[in-house]
């Protein structure tokens, strides 16, 4: 993903760096996990939308693991990104904040608090990534719902039509079920 430099001379704050590690960490997991999930669905389902018989595609393994797609989907899209411009905003602060900083000698370093250069500069990277990410989120958000509902609507229409073929076949209404 990202190879950091990191200046000798700076003494870095501890949670900055445990935070990098471990939000690149997860980053790389996340995607790898949705790559693992993606590499073993995918050829199962261009094998089976070859095939024109439908018994072998409700057979099929990908019909049951349609969940793990769906959160191989969700880590990847919508926690990868958002751990990607958290990794963004992190590293700003790894790289630009030695910038600027008085160094007194090699075991300390004597810094002015968010007077110099490289604080203001990562400081800038993270005013402009929080509605980056906010407005990512509202989008995913409303994608999502209209998923939902378009699903949604489409099985409602679904069940009423099979409910007007069963009236048409039973040649009476005996009055549908609201689930």
């Amino acid at each position: 993903m990202v190879e950091v430099q990191l200046e000798v001379q700076y003494k870095y704050p501890q949670m900055l760096l445990i935070a990098f590690s471990a939000c690149t960490t997860v980053l790389v997991a996340v995607h790898l996990f949705a790559l693992l999930i993606s590499t073993c669905i995918l050829p199962n389902v261009e094998a089976v939308s070859n095939i024109h018989n439908l018994n072998s595609i409700s057979e099929s393994p990908h019909e049951r693991m349609h969940p793990y797609i769906e959160l191989a989907w969700g880590f990847s899209t919508v926690l990868g990104i958002l751990l990607f411009l958290a990794e963004v905003v992190l590293l700003c602060w790894i790289k630009f904040l030695p910038v600027g900083s008085i160094l007194k000698n090699e075991t300390t370093n004597m810094e002015k608090p968010s007077g110099h250069a490289g604080w203001q500069s990562a400081l800038v990277s993270t005013i402009i990534m929080v509605p980056v990410g906010l407005i990512f989120v509202v989008f995913t958000i409303h994608f999502y719902r209209s998923l939902v509902r378009h699903k949604t609507e489409r099985h409602n229409r679904e069940i009423e039509e099979l409910h007007k073929l069963k009236v048409q076949l039973d040649g009476h209404d005996r009055g549908m079920q609201v689930v």
